[in-house]
């Protein structure tokens, strides 16, 4: 196979995250039309499911692309929830509680960095390890204040000004448009990519990985703030279930949008976008057309399937001779 087919089979494979995502977005409308549902409501469903993991993903693909990954995501996102939840109900400040979810995120995905960069462990220990005790924590609390069962909760009236498709899509818009900026206009951004697709050679070349490590998990803890404050906007109440699943969806979304688990230059930061909006789509499909007491667990069955499909497909865009362009 030469050079020229190389290029355009991996320009087409990286085509396809796309294509499906129109593909899934065609096939929810006719299935709910089929089966005689409000189309509007379905989508506005869908809509608030995705936005946040997709929000919380963009932030997460700066990790993903060093080569790691944090599977503390959905933990800090239900802890800074919590704490924004427990800050309103203290002074009744929305801004005040804004700013407790934005930088209790932040400070969750700082704890993170700083034990793997700066000690040297393994992220996965230090994201296990937060997991564990931030789930703790938040749990505790929430049962302290409200119960296991009722939760804890702020009044809807709250966040209803913030409860509308233009604050939601500006919202996304506007944290999306940074992380391309950072990703790929900056320094950081493609030194980034470096320390993910060869360490030692970013290492013997000058480059510390570990400033760019704290970097790329203050995005990601942007990223958990502003999906833990629209978590409170679609349902004003936190359970110690809330945001449960977000962490392995995160993964499967980057998957779905076409990007390589291992990071490094093929990297894409629209991923998290166009695969949180796919997988979504997908799930409410199945859940739709499997309309039964075994429909969860079908369903989850049918999404792994699609999961190692699309790892396959995307495995095949790099694996060639070429080095990434």
């Amino acid at each position: 196979m030469n050079i020229k087919k190389i290029i355009n089979r991996q320009n087409i494979i990286a085509l396809l995250p796309m294509a499906a995502l129109a593909v899934l977005f065609l096939v929810f409308c006719t299935v709910v039309n089929a089966k005689g549902y409000r189309l509007d409501m379905y989508l506005k469903i869908v809509f608030n499911e995705a936005l946040v993991l997709a929000i919380v993903a963009t932030g997460a693909t700066f990790i993903y692309t060093l080569g790691t990954f944090d599977i503390s995501l959905g933990a800090s996102t239900l802890f800074s929830a919590t704490l924004g939840v427990m800050a309103y109900n203290r002074t009744e400040n929305i801004a005040l509680m804004m700013a407790v979810i934005l930088l209790t995120g932040i400070v969750c995905s700082l704890l993170n960095s700083v034990l793997a960069s700066i000690f040297h462990i393994p992220a996965f220990v230090t994201t296990v390890a937060m997991m564990s005790v931030l789930s703790a924590v938040s749990a505790q609390i929430i049962t302290v204040n409200g119960g296991a069962l009722g939760g804890i909760s702020i009044p809807s009236s709250v966040v209803k000004p913030f409860d509308n498709m233009p604050f939601k899509i500006a919202t996304l818009l506007l944290f999306f448009a940074v992380s391309v900026f950072v990703f790929e206009f900056t320094k950081a951004g493609r030194r980034m990519k470096f320390v993910g697709g060869n360490p030692l050679c970013a290492y013997l070349t000058g480059i510390k990985a570990d400033k760019y490590t704290i970097l790329a998990f203050v995005m990601a803890g942007i990223g958990i703030g502003l999906g833990a404050f629209l978590t409170l906007v679609y349902t004003p109440s936190v359970t110690t279930t809330t945001a449960s699943s977000i962490g392995m969806n995160i993964f499967i979304a980057i998957v779905f949008g076409g990007m390589p688990i291992s990071g490094g230059a093929r990297s894409r930061i629209y991923a998290a976008l166009v695969g949180g909006f796919s997988y979504m789509l997908l799930n409410d499909i199945l859940e739709i057309v499997i309309d039964s007491s075994a429909a969860y667990g079908i369903t989850q069955v049918i999404s792994a399937v699609f999961f190692l499909i699309v790892v396959y497909i995307t495995g095949m865009n790099y694996k060639t001779a070429l080095l990434p362009r």
